[in-house]
C-alpha cells in the first residue's frame, strides 16, 4: 500500500490526474479547477501551491476516489507507483 506523498505540488498533482481524464478548465488566483467526464462530470479545485498540505491532498484524493468508485488505496497506487 502506497502512503500519501508528503511533498507534491498542485501542478504536479494535476498532471498525474490526467490519467483519469482531469484537465484544467480554469484558474482563479492560486487555485486550479479540474474537470473530468469519466463516470459522469466531476469538478475538483486544487491549490496551485508549491507543496500541498497532507490533509488537503488527502481530501482531494478522497473526493476523486469516491467519484471514480475505487478505493483510495488503489488510487494512490495508480498515481504514485
Amino acid at each position: 500500500m502506497t502512503k500519501t506523498p508528503r511533498v507534491i505540488s498542485g501542478i504536479n498533482l494535476s498532471k498525474l490526474l490526467r490519467k483519469y481524464g482531469y484537465d484544467i478548465t480554469r484558474q482563479t488566483g492560486s487555485h486550479l479547477r479540474l474537470t473530468t467526464n469519466i463516470n459522469g462530470s466531476h469538478h475538483i479545485t486544487i491549490p496551485n501551491h508549491k507543496f500541498l498540505k497532507v490533509g488537503t491532498l488527502s481530501s482531494i484524493l478522497n473526493d476523486i476516489s469516491s467519484h471514480l468508485e475505487i478505493e483510495k488505496s488503489q488510487l494512490l497506487n495508480e498515481l504514485f507507483n
